[in-house]
């Protein structure tokens, strides 16, 4: 449709762009006008009224008006279509000048064969069909619907009428005269117009077109407000606001919101064959108008599919508008049209002016080139051939990165659980359709408020009887009461009640419960609080995002020589299909948003990231894992590790045989570390009481009872958290419940890291304790021997592993993802390159079971594997798998090997334990540092000019010698691009020649100033170049900053507050260590597929047992739950942040640039709850 092949310039068919307007004589060819008749042209064209003839020149000359605002007709764009207009030999442009159009009669004004007319602010469009009645003349854009475009309501109802997508929507009209018409009601997280429910995110327009003010409202559980959208403002187009409540005065049109993954698609007309389509940031997603060097809103223009092409042939003819602009929102593989703009053009294409000017021309001459007698026939041209650039040289294409990602630092989880059997708890049971699954979650605001209510009212009857059963219950009933009153409100803060049905009460469980199950049946109320990410754990993520754009080809241009800006301008360009998952939780959901914004250098609030780029992937269970209902497997292997924990004596050889069968040396410290399990907690539970007296103790404290602790936290709560950990830890007769031992380390983790400032004695000791057994009950419980392992694993992991399986076969093409348009790319030479990414953010259960099925599924033989046996003794060797873990799969393309041969697809695997705790400097295992692509290639490739394909992405801004010049003498050089890394090392006499690699050389080489640490902060690197493997080009900023006391360079304009990770509170994350780096991708498709149909049968099996247990078989399954509830951050408790370029590079061989296939069209509404997971995606 965008190709107008048949369509020339006059009837030479020459188009050219010398401009004789410019003083250029155009060239005298048959067709074209000389240069006296297009000056003549011009000055009609500038409105000149004072000769108010309009003679026309020997062969008559069709005269084109253009009617409307000086601001208009003078823009740039008409400008360049006008001047290209008159090149037609029979075409003459005449401008009607505003003056004139405001305040003379319209039989004053100039004579016109052909009207080229619209409305804008203060244009008088009464008179212009007054002028189009008079004269008669052919309208290239219809005047009357231009009162129509006015109107949103119209707008809908012409699209509606001629079958064109758009977004649900109502209408409130508030007119006096219409009352039926504007019924609204407004809940918490929705709003009813006349009778259509909108659930929050939802989106208010004006009815009026001109009015800009669209508002989106989110909902509570991803932190609630709303954005304000405007016209842009400098480099604003849209700002964040607390305000959650609907506008109260006006007509609006109230719609479901889109997920669109933030961008919108701009179509242009011209005419019902020509359509031109640009992408560019939605403005809801933070606001910040991208510009470029001249100060222009960036757009790319993208392929419209044939559907759309379709869609704008309607809009074009239903609204009679010839040149005609509408937005259209790709969303869940459907294209949806939200707002027609009538007259519109292109900016800054000059492709798109030639092809316009065309397009108009040869329908002013195709309509009255017969009555005017002029001879005229449509030429034929050759239709435009797009040139599509191919990768040369022996550079791997980078086409898919695939990351599983666990969620940041959270504040310790809490729960309590109690049975009740008041008849208020039955009814609310009931009101929610808890009766269906026996089963009933409740997290809105609404329902906790219905809780505490409940809650209240006992304990205030209660409060006149004294007995000590009623008193226990009373203890239960008080600390639900306090954790539902935590925060004063109930906005998307992590809490959620859960309530079970007991046919016959509940059996007596731990000390927990009370003596004696009553009769009749009762409702298990469990409550859980806490879990919420932390500000730290927001910098956490955001940093690792940004750190993680260095997995792509360096960044041309404006981004040349910042580490990982070759995303950015991937992104940007459209040639990045990204989609991020999340589990339901909303640590989970925030952290992935967090990241989003590291990596996509978004500005702002959490919330409309979290809305618009996060989707909610509890589709099949694929990120989520229902803690409650275990596995048969489970249940036995957690019943045997009490039973070996239970022993009060040293462990035993027997002992090491049960427990550590795979010998893994981290499982075996730890024992070692224990010795007596029960000594140790009894221990264990000594350090816990001595904790509890303290705290007492400051509480009784004037000076300190009302201190603030971390993420506001109070003594009071801290007191409550241990004092329950102490309780539940050892029962009446003094056995130890081991399940608590990860809530305890979990605790103190929490407090040696944020609140330290209390000086608390003995927390280290403590932690070190927790830790040990810890580090044994955690990752036991996923199983204690290979088999155990894998089958926990799959009945975690099935979706997922299928969903990645996927992903890693779907190279090939679709239509469905913004795909730029070859002809119309200025400055972008690679137009058809896509890389795709997807981002899996989940918790420790999915990370865990994903790692087992990777070390003892079968992928490689560690006998014959050299590099998967130290793969597998590093892994082994780490111990805990802490926030921020990264499992990193990335797909590579040789286009120089044959297309069906084995070695065209390669694939590598890539891990990191995430965040380092307290005291791991010591003890840290080290792998083989990061080595991203075949290594060996890099001994043959000493050609560095070729290394980095993108480099002739765009031409016009190569850099000179001279800058290259001037940066080696800066204290960190830009050694040269290897392909996907920069490697970045510190002026040194020997480290400025990049030095070469082999893969596992007997000792370190390392450039003399960087201290063997072999891992630098989170700030030195997303990528290990560590002590074995690979030279440690990537300096250690830590050890920078000490030595030149400044900061580092690319880090622009940061505080670091006190030591170099800017705040004491984040700690670092290990950088990714390669597990295998030459893998084939037939390799890891068929080990995906042996896993699959393995777990198949033994996923069966399980649920199975599980529908027995619960007597329903498709207990959650295939449901997107809408975002839960994390916490909006204001943005003052966020500390201080890490530099916003952190230099996570690392001499790695090349691996350049992508071009994977895009994403599939079925992403998932996350308002829609009953969408099933379709492996499309």
């Amino acid at each position: 449709m965008s190709e107008t092949g048949g369509e020339g310039w006059g009837q030479s068919g020459n188009p050219t762009s010398v401009f004789a307007y410019e003083g250029h004589p155009g060239p005298e060819e048959g067709g074209m006008k000389n240069e006296g008749e297009i000056r003549k042209g011009e000055e009609e064209g500038q409105g000149k009224e004072e000769d108010e003839d309009y003679d026309s020149p020997p062969e008559r000359q069709i005269v084109v008006g253009i009617c409307s605002m000086m601001k208009k007709s003078k823009s740039k764009p008409m400008t360049q279509i006008m001047e290209r207009l008159c090149k037609f030999e029979y075409i003459t442009v005449v401008i009607f000048p505003e003056e004139v159009i405001l305040n003379e009669p319209v039989d004053k004004w100039p004579l016109c064969d052909c009207l080229v007319s619209f409305h804008s602010k203060g244009f008088p469009l009464d008179k212009a069909v007054e002028y189009a009645n008079l004269r008669n003349p052919l309208l290239i854009n219809d005047l009357n619907m231009q009162y129509y475009i006015q109107d949103r309501r119209e707008v809908y109802r012409i699209l509606q009428e001629e079958g064109i997508d758009l977004p649900r929507y109502a209408v409130l009209t508030r007119d006096p005269d219409r009352p039926e018409e504007c019924n609204l009601v407004e809940g918490e997280d929705h709003v009813e117009v006349n009778g259509e429910v909108f659930p929050k995110p939802f989106v208010e327009k004006p009815v009026c077109a001109e009015d800009h003010n669209v508002y989106i409202y989110y909902p509570t559980s991803a932190g609630g407000g709303s954005q304000r959208l405007f016209r842009k403002i400098g480099s604003r187009s849209s700002v964040y606001s607390p305000e959650s409540c609907v506008r109260k005065t006006g007509s609006y049109i109230y719609e479901e919101f889109m997920p669109t993954d933030g961008t919108d698609v701009k179509v242009y007309t011209v005419g019902p064959d020509y359509a031109h389509a640009e992408a560019r940031k939605s403005p809801a997603l933070d606001g910040k108008v991208e510009r470029d060097s001249e100060g222009k809103e960036i757009r790319y223009p993208v392929m419209l599919t044939a559907m759309e092409k379709l869609v704008a042939r309607k809009v074009c003819l239903a609204f009679k508008q010839t040149v005609c602009g509408f937005d259209l929102l790709r969303a869940n593989g459907h294209s949806f049209v939200c707002d027609v703009n009538g007259f519109s053009f292109v900016k800054n294409s000059m492709k798109y002016y030639d092809d316009c000017a065309k397009v108009l021309g040869n329908m002013v001459m195709r309509e009255l080139a017969p009555q005017f007698h002029i001879p005229w026939s449509i030429p034929m041209e050759a239709e435009d051939i797009p040139i599509v650039p191919t990768t040369s040289g022996t550079m791997m294409e980078l086409r898919c990165v695939i990351a599983i990602i666990r969620h940041g630092d959270r504040t310790p989880k809490q729960k309590m659980k109690m049975e009740v059997r008041h008849p208020l708890f039955f009814e609310l049971f009931e009101k929610y359709g808890g009766y269906k699954s026996g089963k009933l979650k409740l997290k809105k605001p609404k329902q906790l408020q219905e809780v505490l209510d409940i809650a209240r009212l006992l304990l205030a009857e209660l409060g006149q009887h004294t007995d000590c059963e009623i008193e226990e219950k009373k203890g239960k009933l008080e600390q639900l009461k306090t954790v539902l009153e935590m925060y004063g409100h109930f906005s998307g803060i992590n809490r959620k009640v859960q309530l079970t049905y007991l046919p016959n009460g509940q059996p007596k469980a731990s000390s927990e419960e009370e003596e004696g199950p009553k009769e009749g049946p009762s409702l298990l109320l469990v409550l859980k609080w806490g879990g919420e990410l932390t500000p730290a754990g927001r910098v956490q993520a955001e940093e690792l995002g940004r750190a993680f754009r260095c997995m792509y080809p360096g960044g041309q241009g404006d981004y040349a020589g910042f580490p990982g800006c070759g995303l950015l301008r991937l992104h940007s360009t459209y040639r990045h299909d990204l989609k991020i998952y999340a589990s339901d939780e909303g640590r989970v959901q925030m952290t992935a948003a967090a990241f989003a914004k590291g990596l996509l250098a978004l500005e702002g609030e959490l919330t409309p990231i979290l809305v618009q780029m996060v989707k909610s992937a509890n589709m099949n269970g694929m990120l989520d894992s229902d803690s409650e209902s275990l596995t048969d497997c489970q249940q036995r292997v957690k019943a045997r590790l009490h039973e070996i924990m239970q022993k009060d004596q040293d462990f035993t050889e027997a002992d090491y045989q049960k427990l550590a069968p795979t010998g893994s040396p981290s499982l075996v410290n730890s024992m070692k570390i224990i010795g007596n399990p029960v000594r140790t907690c009894d221990q264990v539970y000594a350090l816990i009481q001595r904790l509890t007296s303290q705290i007492r103790k400051r509480l009784e404290d004037p000076k300190s009872a009302d201190l603030q602790l971390y993420h506001s936290e109070t003594l009071e709560l801290m007191l409550q958290r241990w004092s329950k950990l102490e309780r539940d830890f050892r029962n009446k007769s003094g056995r130890y419940d081991i399940s608590k031992i990860p809530d305890i380390y979990d605790c103190v983790k929490y407090d040696t890291q944020h609140n330290a400032t209390l000086g608390l004695e003995d927390t280290l000791e403590l932690f070190r304790l927790s830790r040990a057994l810890a580090d044994i009950v955690i990752p036991q419980e996923y199983g204690i021997n290979k088999p155990e392992k894998m089958d926990i694993a799959q009945a975690y992991c099935l979706p997922l592993m299928k969903k990645i399986q996927l992903d890693l076969q779907r190279t090939h093409e679709d239509e469905a993802v913004n795909k730029l348009h070859p002809l119309y790319s200025r400055g972008v030479m690679s137009p058809g390159r896509h890389v795709r990414t997807r981002l899996y953010f989940t918790s420790e259960s999915h990370v865990h079971s994903l790692l087992s099925i990777f070390r003892y599924g079968g992928l490689l033989d560690e006998v014959k594997d050299q590099q998967w046996k130290q793969a597998m003794d590093y892994l082994s060797a780490v111990s805990e798998l802490n926030y921020m873990t990264q499992i990193v799969i990335m797909l590579y393309e040789d286009n120089n090997k044959d297309p069906g041969s084995e070695e065209r697809f390669h694939v590598e695997l890539h891990f990191s334990p995430g965040v380092k705790s307290c005291e791991d400097e010591e003890n840290v295992p080290l792998g083989f540092g990061f080595r991203p692509a075949s290594a060996e290639n890099q001994e043959k490739q000493t050609n560095q000019g070729s290394l980095e394909d993108l480099s002739q992405d765009e031409p016009d801004r190569a850099l000179p010698l001279s800058e290259l010049i001037s940066i080696r003498r800066s204290p960190m050089i830009r050694n040269r691009k290897t392909g996907s890394m920069e490697v970045l090392s510190e002026t040194s006499p020997g480290s400025s020649k990049g030095a070469s690699y082999r893969l596992f050389p007997s000792c370190s080489r390392q450039s003399p100033e960087i201290k063997p640490t072999g891992l630098g902060s989170l700030c030195s690197g997303l990528f290990s170049a560590s002590v074995l493997g690979v030279s440690s080009s990537a300096p250690n900023l830590r050890d920078y900053v000490r030595t030149h006391h400044r900061k580092p360079p690319l880090s622009p304009g940061l505080p670091f507050g006190d030591g170099f990770e800017g705040c004491s509170m984040v700690p670092s994350i290990y950088p990714l260590e390669t597990l295998h780096n030459s893998l084939s991708l037939k390799q890891v498709d068929e080990f995906l597929n042996a896993v699959c149909e393995d777990s198949s049968d033994a996923h069966a099996k399980t649920m199975k047992a599980l529908s027995v247990l619960f007597d329903t078989s498709s207990q959650g399954y295939g449901q997107a739950h809408t975002y839960p509830p994390p916490k909006a951050l204001s943005s003052s408790e966020t500390p201080v942040r890490p530099p916003t370029h952190p230099l996570c590079l690392s001499s790695g061989p090349p691996s350049t640039v992508s071009s994977a296939g895009p994403s599939s069209p079925t992403s998932v509404n996350p308002s829609n709850p009953a969408i099933h997971f379709s492996f499309s995606e």
